[in-house]
């Protein structure tokens, strides 16, 4: 069968018009399979973002905790708080609590007998609510 006796067969069973396009069955398969596909995506994504939250949040205390030791190393004194970190170069910034943006860090005293006279900090945390995904409290980074 040659493609126009093919078109004219199609002719032929529709009435005389030539239809093109889906029908509705393929439509809701189609549409079936893509919510079966984000109903299993979208929790795999959202715990990958979470993960990654608290992955940045580690780096950011991590970063922070270096520049204050590099800080009290090369000053002699811890410093007084993290805007001391930026003023003098050890930080270009302040980082932002990734899991909590609106919070601010929790700045722990020093601990060391010859610093307390001086004052300053000697330890950051987070100061966001909730646990992480294995549990561990975010107030503990």
């Amino acid at each position: 069968m040659g493609r126009t006796s093919m078109n004219k067969d199609r002719i032929m069973r529709t009435g005389g018009r030539l239809e093109r396009g889906f029908t509705f069955m393929e439509l809701l398969i189609v549409m079936v399979i893509i919510a079966i596909l984000s109903t299993v995506a979208i929790p795999v994504l959202v715990q990958h973002i979470r993960r990654a939250k608290e992955v940045v949040l580690q780096q950011n205390v991590w970063a922070m905790r270096h520049a204050i030791d590099r800080y009290t190393t090369d000053k002699e004194k811890p410093p007084g708080n993290l805007q001391d970190l930026v003023t003098a170069g050890y930080l270009r910034e302040i980082p932002k609590d990734p899991v909590c943006p609106e919070c601010s860090w929790s700045e722990i005293p020093t601990q060391n007998a010859d610093d307390l006279n001086s004052g300053g900090i000697g330890d950051v945390k987070s100061s966001a609510p909730g646990t992480d995904s294995s549990g561990k409290a975010f107030s503990e980074y």
